[in-house]
């Protein structure tokens, strides 16, 4: 100031105007006011009432509906207010703070967000000594993750804890860390993350409330949960690894699925073949036991009779056979004819022509072997 008004003076000299007097600047300035107040209706009465009227409107206060209103009376709690157009007594006597109890609130760990370059993309910076943690079969694991929460009881928030947000980090920190603590990698990095999230919410919920921090935790989310940089490489090949053995593990079951029913249908198949074949036999055997005892009983009643209707019904068949080549002949041409056996025409009839000997044996078991009797 001595500097100013010393470069004033000498600025006035040189133009040839007259130096001011700072005392006597000062006078001229307080007969100025004198004499304005002495002008004013009422005096200085009315600028005192002016001053307490202003003093005593400075209590309106307007609370969000976002926010509630906390009154401190000489620095003490006093009481708590909705939304809306609110008054107290005029400072110093109390103040009012007025926190947003609906926002969410977020914290980070293990990173940081910023803008990028072009001031629109996120990006992240890694905080090591806030992400790398210890699980519970001695393995590092690098896990990133926010915690988002809001303001539940006002009162608390504000008076029982200090810096209730560095509060929430450093508690949520230190939760992950024991939960991590508790599991193991391989879970934490693939179906884990779930579980992890939800012991650590709980976990970090009654440690603030055991601090009285008013803070409601709304969600644990991991971000990024990978091994350290360093052995990330390995890592990943043993994920590999497990989706191969997954992958064939997978292809055996889906093979064993399609073999396995159609091995158990073909099974049933054959064993239902088996035991009809079986029952066809037995069924068989007992028509062609009891057809031979009937013939055998009818055969001792009239001997001549049943031989001759035997031989009668066994052409009849021998003849109704429209696969079997049949050749006539009487008995001179017979005696002069040389006997001939076409082997390859009969070689395929062979089964049914043995299969139809023995009912011809059956039909006529008394029958001599020359021909007709």
């Amino acid at each position: 100031m001595n500097w100013d008004w010393e470069k004033l003076t000498e600025q006035k000299r040189r133009q040839g105007s007259p130096i001011p007097d700072p005392g006597r600047f000062g006078e001229d300035l307080g007969k100025k006011l004198s004499s304005f107040k002495g002008r004013l209706p009422g005096g200085p009465k009315l600028v005192l009432l002016v001053v307490v009227l202003l003093w005593a409107a400075s209590g309106i206060y307007i609370v969000e509906p976002d926010e509630a209103g906390v009154v401190q009376r000489f620095g003490a709690y006093a009481y708590s207010t909705g939304p809306g157009p609110h008054y107290h007594l005029p400072f110093p006597l109390e103040t009012v703070k007025t926190p947003k109890v609906s926002q969410v609130r977020r914290v980070e760990i293990g990173f940081r967000s910023m803008a990028g370059r072009d001031g629109g993309t996120l990006q992240s910076r890694p905080v090591p000594e806030e992400s790398l943690m210890l699980t519970g079969d001695e393995n590092i694991v690098d896990a990133q993750f926010i915690v988002q929460y809001q303001i539940g009881n006002p009162v608390d928030y504000l008076f029982k804890v200090d810096h209730p947000d560095e509060t929430v980090k450093s508690a949520a920190e230190a939760a992950m860390r024991e939960v991590m603590g508790d599991a193991k990698i391989d879970s934490v990095l693939t179906s884990g993350k779930l579980k992890v999230q939800t012991d650590a919410k709980k976990l970090l919920q009654e440690m603030l409330n055991r601090y009285d921090s008013g803070v409601e935790v709304l969600a644990v989310q991991l971000q990024d949960v990978h091994p350290p940089r360093e052995v990330v490489d390995a890592f990943k090949d043993v994920a590999s690894a497990r989706e191969d053995k997954s992958r064939l593990i997978n292809e055996a079951d889906a093979y064993a699925n399609d073999i396995l029913p159609k091995a158990r249908g073909r099974a049933a198949a054959i064993l239902n073949e088996a035991t009809a074949y079986r029952e066809q036999t037995i069924r068989r055997a007992k028509g062609g036991a009891d057809r031979f005892s009937a013939l055998r009983t009818e055969y001792d009643k009239a001997k001549d009779v049943t031989r001759e209707r035997l031989y009668i019904e066994a052409m009849e068949n021998l003849f109704a056979n429209p696969d079997l080549e049949k050749i006539v002949l009487g008995n001179d041409a017979a005696r002069q004819a040389v006997p001939y056996l076409p082997l390859t025409q009969l070689a395929p009839a062979a089964p049914e022509t043995a299969a139809a000997r023995p009912e011809a044996a059956k039909a006529d078991p008394a029958k001599p072997k020359g021909g007709r009797p």
